[in-house]
Formats: structure tokens, C-alpha cells, sequence
């Protein structure tokens, strides 16, 4: 009743595509083909060749079964999963080394401050100039500039080995440097250069990743691994790289993004085990809060509270940063320095966060001796700080010492803490050096919400319970949704809350924190645009941002309202005059095709350098000559036609042993005339005497000729009029600007022949009523 096929489509396209192989192989005539090195051939000699051979038979026989794709995502993980432990590493030895020096300098205050302070500068200030000498594409966090890949832009030196190389080195300096910047952004950059690098140099992914679309997927599933491998967050990091950098996301990429980014995780997880780091396989950051009452139903309003709240700090954080860029560029005295000493801002940013964060000094209130990963594991922290009674105290072990001050209680600590990281982090990630800001906000959030949670707690010490039982409040679970509710104000995405129970290795507290985080985008949402896209409007690149929320009369635009109506345009039958007058109106890089200035019907695109070769080809100077020479040759032929009938009409009055020259030289007259142009050398054998006679008997036609002076002087004679007839052509040559100018006029006017130009028949359109939206 519906139809049906004569083969299932997948057996037809198979079946099609080994008889293509099998005709390339054997050529169009039949005749088999040579075969090239990397097929078996190369290995039908030798000891080895037959476990050569059984080893590329495997090989084809695995990815033909298999697929390329997962190879290519298997090596992709590995490689970022490697780099990711290797810069972690890297990380941790010069964090350490600082809090070497700090220590080892305790005896003198001044001599601390100098080691405290000195080091993450020269840290920086290395990061900065290296980046900025090899590969100035690897400032920045490498997401903005992600989002104009994937959606289309070409942006050079931005996926290539030295960028990568850059960024890999000076995200590790920075980081290493203590100052609050984040990895997340920038891994998505560097994964996305790791997967062009590996389809781009590895010959094994030769083929069929150099397509275009291909390559968009791949980088896709890259971005999903550079969260990853940073987090060790495989779902949360497929979901985060869809929300970032794709505004229309392809299904067919998602298995890719979860297998890559999950072999990635797993790798960077499984390197710390095997380095006795961690004794099995956990959340980077483990959280142990209870499983049996994790929160009550009435503390929901102070997390939708949290969730408000950070969508007005993420506002303002992204506002916040873009002001500290617009202010550096718009004064001119100061931008103008600074691009004379690139290093010098970079320093004294570090100088100044350095300064404020040294521990005897302001650092003590705000724990400024901590790293970000040992701050988040103190705020995760399932304990609680303030007193619960008068009589309480909570004893402050190993690395919680640093919340703790003498003349301050913790309220005061945190409050100092966020109001400085805050800024600091605002302006720490306008340094040009590889970094990121996702990290500094999360910890920044995760503080929010601990000072929420404590403030909880020393208003409720028992709980908030009613029933018989009492269960007190986690102030760690606040810092949990305060920490996934700030990041997702400041990047827009919901995904935040799935990278958090990762982290933690619980989903205990899962609904505040989507509540927290649902509450947070649609605050941050109306108010500003995501750091991301802040940042590409920054740079201004190429990129169309999506209608945010409350632009529903952007719907009611259309086309029509805002469309230039007066565009150059190429008809199918102008003039080549007409194509000079569009191409010195417009700077257009492609012009439409219609078939009339009349009907005005669409037929096509053609680029502006199409339009340009056209016009070069009709005006080339060898067309010109040509056209000379064929005109000389054309009134040669005809001169000789005129001489010939009254040469002939000689030689049939004279004597007949004449006769047999004659006879011969008749026929091949034209021929050999035809060949003069393109043969100035000498005459082939057997034809000088007949070309002599007649080109003799055209220049002396009314001359008695006598037959032995004929055929002693015809060589001689035809290699004097062979130059003559060159010298003719050559002499149009030199043209007079006056007769140049003519021709080219002659030629604008000649009808434009497409038939050699490259024309998109479908190119993409808009009508009149597509609305803005679209």
C-alpha cells in the first residue's frame, strides 16, 4: 500500500561504494591501477609480510566494523586526560614551592612578603610574555572564540600547534601563580585544538576528517572533553559544552561528547590512583553530607534566596569585568603606555592581588594563604563553624585554620572574602594570559552559599525541624548550591548543577540546587549577557548573539523592515562593462546572479574573485595579441588567395618540366601557411621547395621565374619571408596606449560568457517575510 524500496539503503550505499574502489583502482579503461604505499603491496615482500599484511587486514576490518570515530575519540580523551594530569601536576608543585618559600622565610616578616609577593609575578609576567610572543590567539579563555568556530567563522592561528603550545604553558605559569583564575574555559580551547591537531597531522584520520562538517563534529565532542577531564565530569561537561558553544546542536554528536569525555574522566581519575594520590576512583571534591534528611522543606526559601542572589552577583561580575576592559581601552594615555610595556599591567595586577592576599597582612581575613582547591574542600565542609551555644566551640583542624581569626568570627572572614575575590576576580581575568573564570566564581559562590548556611545555622542551632526528631542544618550543602547557582548566572547555563553533584560525588541536595540555579539564569538572563558573549562583544567577533528573554516583538520584524534594496547585482546577460562598473561599486564579497534586470529571478551566487577573473580573462593582454596575430594571418590568407590565381595562370603558359614542382607545390600551399605562426623554426624536409615557390610566386608574381633559379633560391627566400611574417605580428605588439584603450572599449561590450565560472546555484536566501527571529 505505501511503496517500498528494491534494497535497504545502508546494503545499496555499501554496495555502491566498494564498486567506486574497485573502478579508481582500476582505472577508467579497465587496466588495473598502481597501487599507493599504504596498501598491501608495500608489505608482499619480506620476512614480516605476512604479519604485516594480517595486521592491515585487521586494521581495515576493525574500522570498517567499528568506525573511525572511535579511534579518533579514544586517542582525543587519552591525550587531554595525559595533559589535564600533567598540568595539575605542574600546578601543584609551584603552588607548593610558594608555601615552600613562605614557610621556609618565617623567621623575617619582610623577607616573606617579598617571596610571597615576587613569585607569582614572575610567574605571570613569564606567562604574559610568552604567550604573547609565540601565540597571542592563546589569551583569553578560548570559549568566546569556540562559540564563532562552531557556528561557522574561520578565525586563523586559533586551532594550531602553536596556540596550543602557548596556551598549555602559560595556563600552567598562571594557574601555578596562586592567582584566581580558572582551567575550565581554557581546556575547552585547548581539547579543540588537540582534536584539529590529531585530525589535521595524524595520517591514520587522513581522509574523511578533512571534511569540513566532519571537523565541526569532532571539535564539537571536543569541547564536551576539555570539561571533562577538568572536572572529571563527563555529563555535566557534554552538557555544559552543548549550552556554551552550541546554539543548535547536532544529536549525532552527543555519543560522541559522552564517549570521549567519559574515557577522558576516566583516564585523569585512574592517573591519580596510580600515582597513590587517591586510593580508588572519586569525586574530585568528596562531600559527605547525610543521605537520610539532607535538608528540610522549609529551608527551600533560603536557597531560592541563594539562587536570587547570585543571579544579581553574576550580573554584576560580568558587568563588572566589562567596565575594567572598557576603561583600560577608552583612556588613551593609559592604553597607550600599556601597549608600549605589555608586561607592565599584567605585573602590577599580580602585585596588588599578591600584596592583598599575603597572609600576616589583610590575607588573614579573607584565608588568603589557601589555594582554590583547598578553599572549596574547607566550604564543602559538612560541619558547622559559628557556635551553636555560647558554650560551644568549634576546633578548627589542618587547613580550617586559616577561616579562623582571633579578633573575627567567621561571618566577618567570609564577608571579607567574597567582597575581595569578588573584585579581585574581575579584574584578575583581564591579565592576557591563558585563563579562564569559571573556577574563581565557583569558589566565590561556594563561600556565598557558606555564609548563608552558617548564618542558618546560628539561627536555628537545632534545626528547623518540627517533628520529634531534629536534624541541624549542613551549612556545606548551602556552599554546594551557592557555588553551582553563581557559575550559572555567570555562564548562563543550567548544566552547572550536574558538574557540581559530580564533583561532589552526591545529588543529595539536588533540588536546591536546581532550584538555586533555575532562579539564578533567569535573574542573570535579564539583566546581562553571559561572560562568554560579554567577552565576543568585547573582541567584537563575527557572531550573531541569540534574542534574549522579553524581546518578543523582535518576532514582529521582518526582513522587509531592515533590507538594503539597492544591492549591486550581475545579469545573466550583461556586459563585461557592466561587471567593471559592480566591481568598483561595491566591496561585496559575493554578488547575486539573476537571469534579467527585468524579472529579477534569482539564479545563483558568484564570489567577487569569480566576477574579477572573468573580467581579467576578457582584457589579458596574450588575448589581445592573439587577437592581432589571428587578424594578420586572416589578411595574410587573404592576399595570397589574390596572388594565387594569377601565379598558377603563369606557370600553366610556361614549359611543362616545370610541371611535376608545380603540381606539388599546389596542395600543401595552404597547409604550409597555416603552419607558419606556429613553427618559426626551420621546415621540415620535403616541404622547403614547395612553401619556396609559392611563397616566391606570391611576392613575385608578375616575374618570369626560371626553374633552376627557383629551386636554388626557395630555402633562402621562405626563411626571409617566415621572419618577415613574424616580424608583421610581433609589430602589433606595440600598440599605442590610444589603440589599447579602443580594444579594451570593443571588448566591454562583448556579452559575458559564464560558462567558465564557478556559480552557486543554491545559495542561502531570505524572503521578504522571514522575520528577524530567524
Amino acid at each position: 500500500m505505501y511503496g517500498r524500496y528494491t534494497q535497504d539503503l545502508g546494503t545499496f550505499a555499501k554496495d555502491e561504494a566498494a564498486r567506486l574502489r574497485l573502478q579508481q583502482e582500476q582505472g577508467d579503461d579497465g587496466t588495473p591501477q598502481p597501487r599507493r604505499p599504504s596498501e598491501l603491496l608495500e608489505y608482499s615482500q619480506g620476512r614480516c609480510a605476512p604479519r604485516c599484511g594480517c595486521a592491515v587486514r585487521c586494521q581495515r576490518f576493525f574500522i570498517a566494523r567499528v568506525g573511525e570515530d572511535w579511534v579518533f575519540l579514544i586517542l582525543l580523551g587519552l591525550v587531554m586526560a595525559l595533559v589535564s594530569w600533567a598540568m595539575d601536576f605542574a600546578i601543584a608543585t609551584c603552588l607548593q614551592a610558594q608555601k615552600w618559600m613562605y614557610g621556609g622565610l618565617d623567621t623575617n616578616v619582610l623577607l616573606q612578603y617579598l617571596a610571597w609577593v615576587t613569585y607569582p609575578t614572575v610567574l605571570i609576567t613569564f606567562s604574559a610574555g610568552f604567550t604573547q610572543i609565540l601565540a597571542p590567539q592563546a589569551v583569553g579563555s578560548g570559549i568566546p572564540e569556540m562559540k564563532t568556530i562552531l557556528r561557522g567563522v574561520v578565525l586563523k592561528e586559533y586551532l594550531t600547534l602553536k596556540t596550543f603550545v602557548a596556551k598549555v604553558i602559560g595556563l600552567t605559569c598562571a594557574l601555578g601563580s596562586g592567582m584566581p583564575l580558572g582551567k575550565e574555559g581554557p581546556f575547552v580551547h585547548i581539547a579543540s585544538m588537540c582534536a584539529a591537531l590529531l585530525s589535521r597531522f595524524l595520517s591514520f584520520f587522513g581522509g574523511i576528517y578533512e571534511n569540513e562538517a566532519r571537523n565541526t563534529e569532532m571539535l564539537a565532542a571536543a569541547c564536551a572533553v576539555g570539561v571533562g577531564c577538568c572536572f572529571a565530569a563527563p555529563i555535566g561537561g557534554v552538557l555544559f559544552s552543548i549550552e556554551v558553544t552550541s546554539t543548535f546542536f547536532a544529536v549525532r554528536n552527543y555519543w560522541r561528547g559522552f564517549f570521549a569525555a567519559t574515557f577522558s574522566a576516566f583516564i585523569f581519575r585512574v592517573l591519580a590512583v596510580w600515582i597513590k594520590d587517591e586510593e580508588t576512583i572519586t569525586a574530585l571534591f568528596k562531600t559527605r553530607f547525610r543521605l537520610d534528611f539532607p535538608f528540610d522543606l522549609q529551608e527551600l526559601p533560603a536557597f531560592a534566596v541563594i539562587g536570587i542572589a547570585s543571579g544579581f552577583g553574576g550580573a554584576l561580575f560580568v558587568y563588572l569585568n566589562r567596565k575594567i576592559v572598557q576603561f583600560m581601552r577608552r583612556q588613551k594615555t593609559i592604553n597607550r603606555f600599556l601597549m608600549k610595556k605589555r608586561l607592565l599591567f599584567p605585573a602590577l595586577v599580580t602585585l596588588l592581588i599578591s600584596t592583598l592576599t599575603f597572609p600576616p597582612g589583610f590575607g588573614q581575613f579573607m584565608a588568603g594563604q589557601l589555594t582554590q582547591k583547598d578553599t572549596l574542600v574547607t566550604l564543602f565542609d559538612n560541619q558547622t563553624w559559628s557556635k551553636r551555644k555560647p558554650s560551644d566551640e568549634f576546633e578548627y583542624i589542618g587547613i580550617l585554620e586559616a577561616w579562623r581569626h582571633p579578633r573575627s568570627n567567621v561571618f566577618v572572614t567570609l564577608v571579607v572574602f567574597i567582597l575581595m575575590k569578588f573584585w579581585m576576580s574581575a579584574l584578575a581575568t583581564t591579565i592576557p594570559v591563558p585563563c579562564g573564570a569559571f573556577m574563581p566564581v565557583f569558589v566565590i559562590g561556594a563561600a556565598f552559599g557558606r555564609l548563608v548556611g552558617e548564618s542558618m545555622a546560628a539561627w536555628f542551632p537545632d534545626g528547623i525541624h518540627t517533628d520529634s526528631n531534629t536534624y541541624r542544618i549542613v551549612p556545606g550543602g548551602y556552599a554546594v548550591v551557592g557555588a553551582a547557582a553563581l557559575s550559572g548566572a555567570v555562564t548562563h547555563t543550567v548544566s552547572t548543577a550536574v558538574i557540581v553533584f559530580e564533583l561532589t560525588g552526591q545529588i543529595s541536595h539536588i533540588l536546591p540546587v536546581m532550584i538555586a540555579v533555575i532562579l539564578a539564569n533567569a535573574v542573570a538572563q535579564s539583566l546581562q549577557p553571559s561572560l562568554y558573549d560579554s567577552i565576543i562583544r568585547i573582541k567584537k567577533l563575527p557572531y550573531l548573539p541569540e534574542l534574549g528573554w522579553g524581546h518578543h516583538d523582535k518576532y514582529n520584524v521582518r526582513v522587509e523592515d531592515i533590507m538594503v534594496r539597492d544591492i549591486p547585482y550581475v545579469s545573466l546577460n550583461c556586459k563585461y562593462r557592466d561587471l567593471q562598473q559592480v566591481l568598483h561599486s561595491t566591496k561585496m564579497k559575493s554578488l547575486a546572479l539573476v537571469d534579467s534586470a527585468e524579472s529579477m529571478i534569482l539564479l545563483g551566487s558568484i564570489e567577487r574573485e569569480q566576477v574579477g577573473a572573468l573580467l581579467s580573462q576578457q582584457l589579458h593582454p596574450q588575448r589581445r595579441l592573439q587577437a592581432l596575430r589571428q587578424r594578420a594571418r586572416a589578411s595574410f590568407e587573404d592576399g595570397h588567395r589574390l596572388s594565387e590565381a594569377s601565379v598558377c595562370f603563369q606557370i600553366n603558359t610556361e614549359a611543362s618540366s616545370f610541371a611535376p614542382t608545380r603540381s606539388g607545390s599546389r596542395k600543401p600551399l595552404k597547409p604550409a601557411l597555416k603552419r607558419v605562426p606556429s613553427a618559426p623554426n626551420s621546415p621540415p624536409a620535403g616541404t622547403a621547395d614547395t612553401s619556396g615557390i609559392a611563397l616566391k610566386s606570391l611576392f613575385c608574381a608578375n616575374t618570369a621565374v626560371e626553374p633552376a633559379e627557383a629551386q636554388g633560391t626557395a630555402p633562402r627566400k621562405a626563411k626571409h619571408v617566415r621572419i618577415s611574417i613574424t616580424e608583421d605580428m610581433d609589430a602589433g605588439d606595440r600598440m599605442t596606449p590610444a589603440e589599447i584603450l579602443a580594444w579594451e572599449e570593443r571588448q566591454l561590450d562583448q556579452p559575458v560568457d559564464f560558462g567558465s565560472a564557478q556559480i552557486d546555484p543554491a545559495p542561502f536566501q531570505l524572503v521578504e517575510r522571514t522575520s528577524l527571529h530567524k
